[in-house]
């Protein structure tokens, strides 16, 4: 059996980054021999992988990347367990390097077809090699959770922390409105680009439930003003003038008659209302959040000032813990 010398040991943990004993172990089963000991590692690895493969993988770091002039976008959802290794060095590279090859790449439709390509930060390796040998020595359980790429213009925002992440298709406009664009919907969590993709249940339902409250707050009015009309008239404070008194079937009256009205423009109300409705959840119909640079313009008028047209959006963010 091949002596396991001091500096091969110290070599194979240099690059491999794991433990003297683990690499001395490997190197006397390879009986020296170096990239069998590699091999071995990864094997042990593999092994170990399998018992935690059940381990909630909440943590993680969504990466994105997008090139208006090249049309092209992706993201990748990089899960582990916790999130001090979100942020590892090694594991930031690892979700670069995934979104880099699906962006540049021939593509995947799913996350293991994306880890059996080459990983452009590790030549020579695919990025399942990259992914098991940062398993191998920080011994989390890794997870490509979801993959996406856009074939078209896109614009792209990811937090500084990886928790969020947008991609944008767009036709037209420029970079930093995409971009601003992006930001708005990290923020303002849109459901849908058009109210007419929101589910027509939930809007039935939406639409049920104002008329039922526009009933309530009219039949509140009428029961009010009754009220104060079987009582004796008196002077009162004016809810509209503090500074003022009124006869209380004087304010009763009118209140009757303000509930007529408000009945008979029952149907600007509700509209009223389901335009709050629809803009929580329509991107387009969205102010922009930014309002110290847009002011009070919607999204779709962010867009069309830029001449951009939104196709689509894609709006990730982790799990809260």
């Amino acid at each position: 059996m091949a002596e396991i010398t001091a500096a091969a040991v110290k070599a194979l943990r240099e690059k491999t980054g794991l433990p003297m004993m683990d690499c001395k172990k490997a190197l006397t089963e390879a009986g020296g021999d170096m990239e069998l000991a590699i091999v071995k590692l990864r094997e042990a690895g593999a092994k170990v992988a399998e018992k935690r493969s059940g381990r909630a993988t909440t943590a993680g770091r969504i990466a994105v990347f997008s090139d208006i002039a090249g049309k092209i976008g992706a993201m990748v959802d990089l899960r582990c367990e916790s999130a001090p290794v979100s942020n590892n060095e090694e594991f930031v590279q690892l979700a670069d390097n995934l979104v880099s090859q699906l962006a540049k790449g021939p593509g995947a439709a799913t996350p293991d077809a994306l880890l059996a390509q080459p990983s452009p930060g590790k030549p020579g390796q695919t990025l399942k090699v990259q992914l098991d040998d940062l398993f191998n020595r920080i011994r989390e359980v890794f997870k490509v959770e979801r993959i996406v790429r856009i074939d078209a213009a896109c614009g792209s925002y990811a937090h500084h922390n990886g928790a969020v992440g947008v991609l944008l298709e767009v036709e037209g406009g420029n970079l930093e409105v995409a971009r601003d664009i992006c930001m708005h919907i990290a923020a303002m969590r849109p459901l849908v680009l058009l109210r007419t993709e929101l589910d027509p249940g939930i809007v039935a339902e939406e639409m049920r439930l104002q008329e039922e409250l526009f009933a309530k707050e009219n039949e509140a009015i009428v029961v009010e003003a009754n009220r104060l009309l079987s009582l004796p008239d008196e002077q009162m404070q004016d809810p509209n003038n503090l500074q003022r008194q009124v006869s209380s079937h004087a304010r009763a009256n009118n209140e009757l008659r303000r509930a007529e009205g408000v009945k008979k423009n029952k149907a600007k109300v509700i509209d009223g209302r389901m335009g709050l409705f629809y803009g929580e959840r329509c991107l387009l119909e969205q102010l922009h959040a930014n309002q110290a640079k847009y002011g009070k313009k919607t999204v779709a008028d962010v867009a069309k000032e830029a001449g951009m047209k939104i196709a689509r959006f894609v709006h990730w963010e982790l799990p809260k813990e």
